[in-house]
């Protein structure tokens, strides 16, 4: 069968999901134009899901992460039911990686540590956006933002109580890799112990 895409097998991938995680990630530099967007999907407690895109500002050896207003409607579902699966998508190499976990908040010296690297700009929103809030006007909002670069000026702006980092630890990965005629692979890791089992799913 000849097609462009590179097939995936089990005997292809590393025994560790999350270093078969960043070469694919590491792969996809350059042929995507926002290579840390993500779909995260969440749930009420009754089970009412909803989706959005977020920036993925965090991956490590044990851990998935972003940042949002804890108020916000995914914060308020997080709070509700801290699970939550993520989407990460490359069109151009034809691969999707999915990560399914629960979800906890990241803590106050890592949120301080990452809103400090913020844009000025971007700060002053974190703290001017009631996030998922009824909003009368924009002017409301850029008023509430040239309020702010008034109080903060000539001072760094404080990271607002509301807002910071969460992550999600992993119960289950899925590599999936397009081929021809919906003949997709399929690669899933799923706990077992220490380690990861391994397996092939039908497309």
């Amino acid at each position: 069968m000849s097609e462009r895409w590179v097939p995936l097998d089990v005997t292809d991938v590393d025994a560790n999901p999350f270093a078969q995680f960043r070469r694919w990630f590491d792969e996809a530099a350059g042929l995507i134009l926002e290579r840390e967007a993500v779909t995260l999907a969440t749930a009420t407690s009754d089970g009412a899901p909803s989706a959005r895109m977020v920036l993925l500002r965090h991956h490590d050896e044990t851990s998935f992460g972003w940042y949002t207003n804890y108020e916000s409607r995914k914060g308020q579902e997080l709070e509700a039911n801290p699970r939550a699966a993520i989407l990460w998508y490359c069109e151009p190499l034809g691969r999707q990686i999915r990560v399914e976990g629960k979800v906890e908040k990241m803590t106050s010296a890592e949120s301080d540590a990452y809103f400090a690297t913020r844009a000025r700009g971007s700060q002053l929103g974190a703290h001017a956006s009631h996030q998922s809030q009824p909003l009368a006007s924009r002017a409301i909002l850029e008023d509430r933002v040239k309020a702010l670069d008034l109080e903060f000026q000539g001072r760094d702006v404080p990271r607002p109580d509301d807002w910071g980092g969460y992550r999600l630890t992993p119960r289950r990965f899925e590599f999936w890799q397009h081929r021809v005629d919906r003949l997709h692979d399929r690669v899933i890791y799923l706990p077992a112990g220490s380690s990861w089992r391994v397996e092939r799913q039908s497309p």
